[in-house]
């Protein structure tokens, strides 16, 4: 049975394969640039997805919540940090954020859940 995170990721892979054959100069740009953006620079590529994990629930994402949830469990981030980075989040953008929130800890338990 799969549940709704391998859903999203197999979602995400064929349709990322899909606009991958479009032949439009700035869409492959685009997805370049993001690719670049979360390499190892002056900041970790660990700590950049912690980063846009913040960003994500701010901008109430649920898509770009559970894939930087999946990239920051992947990086090695462990679940006290994540909560913390949760409570960022929840302190910059407010309330609005809460259903959000309920996403993401509902996303990590399945991660975590699914790695065990």
């Amino acid at each position: 049975m799969n549940d709704r995170l391998e859903e999203f990721e197999n979602y995400r892979h064929q349709m990322n394969d899909r606009i991958d054959s479009i032949d439009h100069l700035g869409i492959k740009r685009f997805f370049n640039l993001d690719t670049k953006a979360y390499q190892d620079e002056a900041l970790s590529a660990k700590t950049k997805e912690l980063l846009g994990l913040v960003a994500s629930l701010v901008l109430r994402c649920n898509d770009c919540i559970d894939y930087h949830i999946i990239q920051c469990v992947d990086a090695g981030w462990t679940d006290e940090e994540i909560y913390d980075a949760f409570n960022v989040a929840l302190v910059v953008g407010g309330s609005i954020v809460i259903p959000h929130l309920r996403h993401a800890v509902e996303s990590l338990d399945l991660y975590r859940e699914r790695q065990a």
